[in-house]
C-alpha cells in the first residue's frame, strides 16, 4: 500500500514541477513585458503633456468658438468603453473591470428612469464575457491589448465619437486599470466626453503659446478635440498593456510559489509514505526471524 502510495506522489510531484516551469516562465517573460511597456508609455509621454497643453491654452483663450466636446455633462444614455486582456493568467486583471460593468448595468436596468448604457469592448474576455452574457456591444476590438498602436486607438475612438456625435450618448467613461508603477495598478472609471476642462491642466513649465488659426477657429477647434480624445484612449492603452503585465507577472509569481508550497509538501508525505514502507519491511524480516527461531527451538 505504502509502495503504491509513493509511486501516486511521484506523479503527482514531477507534475506540479513541470507546471512550476511554465508559471516561471510566464513569470519572466512578463517581467521582460513590463520592461517594454514602460518604455512605450515613457516615450509617449511628451506628446501626451504637449497635446494637453495646446488644448488647454486653445480651448481656454477667450473669444474662441467652443466646442461641442466640452460642455457640461447631459443627462441620458451612456457608453462605457471596457478593456480587458485578450488573454487570461493575469488574477484579477480581467474579472474586476468586468464585475464592475456588469454591476453598472444591473443598476441601470433596475432602476427606473436610469441612463443606457451602450458598451464598447475592447480585449478578447470582455467580448466573451458579453456574449456568454448576451449583452450588445456596440464596438468591439480585440487582439490589440499587449502591444496597442495609435492606428488601435483611433479605431476605438471613431466608434466613441460615433455614437457621441449622433447623440446616441450623452457621456462616454473608460473603464480600465491604471499604471502608476510596477507596484501600483489600480482600476478606474475615466471620463473622456465631453471633455473635462479641469483636466486640461497646462503644464507649468510649458511655453505660453500664441495662435493664428487657419483657415477658421470653428474648423480647428472640434478635430483638436477628438485628437485629444484619440491621444487619451492611447494613454490608457498603453497603461493597460503594462498594467496587465504587472498583473500576469504576480499572478505567475504566485502561483510558483504555490507550485514549491506544494511539492514540499508532498516531498514530506511521499518521505513519511517511503520511511513507512521501510519500517514495514524491516517489522516483516524480524517477524520472519523470529518466527524462525521459534520454529527452531520446537524442533530442538
Amino acid at each position: 500500500m505504502a509502495g503504491g502510495q509513493e509511486r501516486v506522489l511521484k506523479r503527482r510531484i514531477k507534475s506540479i514541477q513541470s507546471t512550476k516551469k511554465i508559471t516561471k516562465a510566464f513569470e519572466l517573460i512578463a517581467a521582460s513585458r513590463i520592461v517594454k511597456a514602460m518604455v512605450r508609455m515613457n516615450d509617449a509621454r511628451p506628446y501626451f503633456e504637449a497635446m494637453s497643453h495646446v488644448v488647454h491654452q486653445f480651448t481656454s483663450s477667450a473669444g474662441l468658438p467652443k466646442s461641442k466636446y466640452i460642455v457640461d455633462p447631459i443627462r441620458g444614455d451612456r457608453a462605457i468603453l471596457v478593456i480587458t486582456a485578450d488573454r487570461g493568467l493575469c488574477g484579477a486583471y480581467n474579472s474586476a473591470p468586468l464585475r464592475l460593468l456588469e454591476k453598472a448595468l444591473i443598476q441601470s436596468e433596475a432602476e427606473v428612469g436610469a441612463s443606457k448604457i451602450k458598451v464598447i469592448a475592447v480585449g478578447k474576455k470582455a467580448i466573451k464575457f458579453l456574449a456568454y452574457r448576451s449583452i450588445e456591444v456596440s464596438f468591439a476590438l480585440s487582439g490589440v491589448t499587449e502591444r496597442p498602436t495609435y492606428e488601435h486607438a483611433r479605431q476605438i475612438a471613431s466608434s466613441v465619437f460615433e455614437l457621441y456625435d449622433n447623440e446616441v450618448v450623452t457621456t462616454v467613461d473608460i473603464m480600465s486599470t491604471r499604471f502608476f508603477s510596477a507596484g501600483k495598478q489600480k482600476l478606474e472609471v475615466v471620463p473622456i466626453l465631453p471633455v473635462d476642462p479641469n483636466a486640461l491642466v497646462s503644464s507649468p513649465t510649458a511655453q505660453t503659446l500664441d495662435f493664428e488659426i487657419e483657415p477658421s477657429a470653428e474648423g480647428l477647434i472640434d478635430p483638436l478635440i477628438r485628437s485629444y480624445v484619440e491621444e487619451k484612449i492611447f494613454g490608457l492603452l498603453l497603461e493597460a498593456a503594462a498594467a496587465e503585465q504587472a498583473y500576469r507577472q504576480r499572478a505567475m509569481k504566485a502561483a510558483t510559489e504555490n507550485a514549491q508550497d506544494l511539492i514540499s509538501k508532498y516531498t514530506i508525505i511521499m518521505n513519511r509514505a517511503r520511511q513507512d514502507s521501510i519500517t514495514t519491511e524491516i517489522m516483516e524480516i524480524i517477524g520472519g526471524a523470529e518466527a524462525m527461531k521459534a520454529g527452531k527451538k520446537a524442533k530442538e
